[in-house]
């Protein structure tokens, strides 16, 4: 693997995943682009955006994620084996999984707040389940009970 600006454990981290999933040097396509944002000068004078295109699978992917040429190389290569990850898994990966727990959680919480009993005092009426009552009608009717 070529020499990335990261240190020895994640570089070891990313080659492992690189044998994981097959993945070579040799099919991936480089270029380095112009980048936007923060930066400064830097980001104006020198080309610190990554391209990557891995010609396997054809999956293309920008990274301009840190300052240095050498950081957004090591990002990029990260998020390549995410996409091959999402792609040989499918709904499986960890991502999908957050997604679907997230999704999930989201919906629970809409459930309970539609099925809430909510009872408001607007001049006087009150509204319950969107049906209005005059005030004095629930006031007798409560103490009838």
């Amino acid at each position: 693997m070529i020499d990335l600006v990261v240190n020895t454990k994640k570089r070891k981290e990313l080659n492992e995943q690189f044998e994981k999933y097959g993945i070579k040097e040799s099919d991936i396509e480089e270029k380095f682009i112009y980048s936007s944002g923060n930066g400064g000068q830097n980001v104006n004078k020198v080309a610190t955006a990554v391209y990557l295109k891995h010609l396997s699978t054809g999956i293309k992917i920008k990274c301009s994620k840190g300052r240095t040429q050498g950081l957004n190389r090591f990002f990029a290569r990260c998020l390549l084996v995410k996409k091959i990850d999402e792609q040989i898994l499918g709904r499986m990966s960890e991502r999908q999984q957050k997604i679907k727990k997230l999704r999930k959680q989201k919906s629970k919480c809409y459930k309970r707040y539609k099925k809430k009993d909510t009872c408001k005092k607007t001049s006087g009426y009150f509204v319950k389940n969107n049906v209005s009552y005059e005030h004095e009608t629930i006031e007798t009717s409560l103490r009838r009970t």
